[in-house]
């Protein structure tokens, strides 16, 4: 069912509209979240949970038959919004719902819920976790998985709770200048910054994905104040400090945005420094990205010995030239 159909099957029941709340993907539908709903999901009062005719999986004496799902442990009323006179369960309440629930096929749909609640508020991780009275919480993230040359770079950020900086958001997504400026403020307001670089030669020898760890660590560990909690872009940490992660957490939490606004630009600005030496790569612009640049840079001037060779295109190349020699 569609929006307009759910509302006129809704105008059916015989059941006065401030007795039940819509919840569930019928609450989705209606918010605009998802196209369409098999059923109608229902909480409803103690009145109506007496009702005899009122099963679980439906009401056979309703005009919308096998259509209704009715639950009556919902204990999410503190998240209704009203929609056209009907109480409704809003995007909050529908994602603790849905993780509550923790069934596969929502696993999409938690995500969108996610993402859509974190860009109105980029401080909710935050929240939860100072409602439990943490109150050192720290934003790890990393910049240089995909390059071709340089160290991959993380940072770890602890904030102040009243810590507020318009703008701030996942660092790949803002101008450099922005990036510069919430840099320098960040650096200003933080009660602690750490910052971790394992460099080419250690990401040949054990992997990008294991030097991104390190990384991580390092950074944590060069924090000069240990976080209670760590909120972590995506990637899992196993270390004795509890941690969160999250997927797309630079979009979703301030802290691992300001993490990555401080590993981009620290990683950028060693960039700019290599580019001083070696300019006919490129890398004041490309970063050590595999540019059509770059690439004929490495055909014409061959590499550096900050190129890392395990990655192809590099690897590509010195297979081609020990062939020649």
């Amino acid at each position: 069912m569609k929006k307009q159909e759910i509302l006129e099957q809704l105008k059916q029941l015989n059941i006065k509209k401030e007795d039940y709340i819509i919840i569930g993907d019928t609450a989705l539908v209606l918010q605009d979240i998802i196209e369409v709903s098999e059923v109608i999901s229902l909480a409803c009062s103690n009145i109506i949970d007496k009702d005899q005719n009122w099963k679980k999986k439906g009401i056979s004496t309703d005009p919308i038959k096998n259509k209704i799902e009715i639950f009556t442990d919902f204990d999410f009323k503190d998240n209704i919004i009203n929609f056209e006179g009907y109480k409704v369960l809003n995007l909050e309440g529908c994602y603790l719902m849905k993780k509550k629930e923790g069934k596969k096929q929502d696993k999409k749909v938690i995500e969108k819920l996610d993402l859509i609640l974190c860009s109105t508020d980029n401080t909710r991780y935050e929240k939860k976790l100072r409602d439990k009275g943490i109150r050192l919480i720290a934003g790890v993230d990393e910049v240089g998985r995909g390059p071709l040359v340089g160290p991959v770079v993380a940072a770890c950020v602890i904030l102040p709770e009243k810590f507020n900086l318009e703008g701030l958001t996942d660092s790949k997504k803002l101008s450099e200048k922005k990036r510069n400026d919430l840099f320098e403020e960040i650096n200003r307001q933080a009660i602690s910054i750490g910052i971790g670089i394992i460099d080419e030669k250690k990401i040949d020898e054990v992997n990008i994905y294991e030097a991104t760890k390190m990384a991580m660590k390092k950074a944590i560990e060069n924090s000069a104040i240990k976080p209670e909690h760590i909120l972590i872009d995506a990637m899992p940490l196993n270390i004795n400090i509890p941690t969160t992660s999250i997927i797309k957490g630079d979009l979703k939490s301030i802290t691992i945005s300001a993490a990555s606004v401080i590993a981009k630009v620290t990683r950028d600005t060693m960039l700019y420094e290599l580019d001083k030496q070696y300019p006919m790569y490129d890398f004041k612009n490309n970063k050590g990205y595999p540019t059509k640049k770059h690439l004929k840079a490495i055909e014409k001037y061959g590499i550096i010995d900050k190129h890392r060779q395990s990655y192809e295109p590099v690897k590509k190349y010195l297979e081609k030239t020990q062939k020649i020699s």
